[in-house]
């Protein structure tokens, strides 16, 4: 559904999958600091929402996921996976809980699926699962959210589930920035994002979801066994990577295009690229887990300099480089 902000004076349309939302407003680098000092909002309208009510919500999402939900509080936020049979990630779900129902934002265009995955394992269990992406949205802000606002941590504020309809009022609050200035900031937290910085073999310890969507010391679910036998004995095949990248070259290497080390032989590709108002133009990579940390890399034909996220000993005792961003409060 494409947002209405995108009639805004200068709003460009971004690039698949977030092609029904802004990239900028004619100002890209302006409103990356706009948003990074909570002046600004994103929006991300594009994500898909799932509704998930029902007395043994909690329960099943419990079984049937990687996090522990058990015991979930009220408006404690959290994230989790769906894992295939083989461990690998299906679905990476940011949620929260109102004391009614579990409210979850998901990558663009994957609610219908999860929602039919979750339909098909109901069984006799007291759950209705709706996709209410038509009357819900994602934004994403610098400001302290309101009470009782479904409001989840994100790598710059708050993502927040607001009513669709909200959408149009938001620019007489506040300024609108790009999904690329989301992007940007994304990136040099060392957050990756499902689809565009992993593919389909992708899993948990790879993309360092560990720490932060996977509890494990929990009862049994799909895809459990990978994640055991890689945290216990060691070690994923491919390992995410941060990548600062030539500023002297005029472009930035496209999603899916091959790192490779001197030699020309292909270790990875790139996820997603940005240019930061700061660091300049960076990345995301995932590469084959012996390449050396010190290792100097073409990205797309673009020479890089990575930064270590998944260390290559991953496992029980390793421990993730994710950057938290600073929330700047209006």
């Amino acid at each position: 559904m494409e947002s209405p902000l995108l009639k805004l004076p200068g709003a460009v349309a971004a690039d698949a999958p977030d092609q029904e939302i802004a990239a900028h407003y004619g100002e890209p680098t302006q409103e990356q600091r706009a948003l990074e000092a909570g002046e600004a909002f994103v929006d991300r309208s594009n994500r898909g929402v799932v509704r998930v009510s029902g007395p043994d919500r909690l329960s099943w999402l419990h079984s049937l996921t990687s996090q522990h939900l058990q015991d979930l509080k009220p408006h404690e936020p959290t994230e989790a996976l769906l894992l295939s049979p083989q461990g690998h990630v299906e679905h990476h779900m940011h949620l929260v809980d109102d004391g009614e129902a579990v409210w979850m934002h998901v990558e663009p265009g994957t609610a219908g699926p999860l929602v039919e995955f979750l339909d098909r394992m109901r069984f006799m269990l007291r759950v209705e699962v709706a996709d209410v992406s038509d009357a819900y949205a994602v934004v994403t802000t610098g400001r302290d959210p309101e009470p009782g606002t479904l409001a989840l941590p994100d790598v710059v504020g708050t993502a927040q589930i607001i009513e669709r309809e909200e959408l149009a009022k938001l620019p007489e609050a506040a300024r609108p920035a790009g999904v690329w200035a989301y992007e940007a900031l994304r990136i040099a937290a060392h957050r990756p994002r499902m689809g565009l910085d992993t593919d389909h073999r992708s899993i948990p310890h790879e993309m360092g979801w560990i720490e932060v969507a996977v509890h494990l010391n929990k009862g049994c679910y799909r895809g459990q066994e990978t994640v055991a036998r890689v945290h216990n004995l060691g070690r994923p095949p491919r390992r995410l990577v941060f990548l600062h990248l030539d500023g002297s070259v005029d472009r930035l290497p496209a999603h899916g295009d091959p790192v490779e080390i001197p030699g020309g032989r292909t270790v990875g590709f790139v996820g997603s690229a940005a240019r930061h108002h700061e660091l300049g133009p960076i990345a995301l990579a995932l590469v084959k887990r012996n390449v050396p940390v010190d290792a100097e890399l073409l990205a797309g034909g673009v020479a890089a300099a990575q930064e270590v996220v998944v260390s290559p000993e991953t496992g029980a005792n390793a421990k993730i480089n994710f950057r938290r961003q600073a929330a700047h409060r209006a």
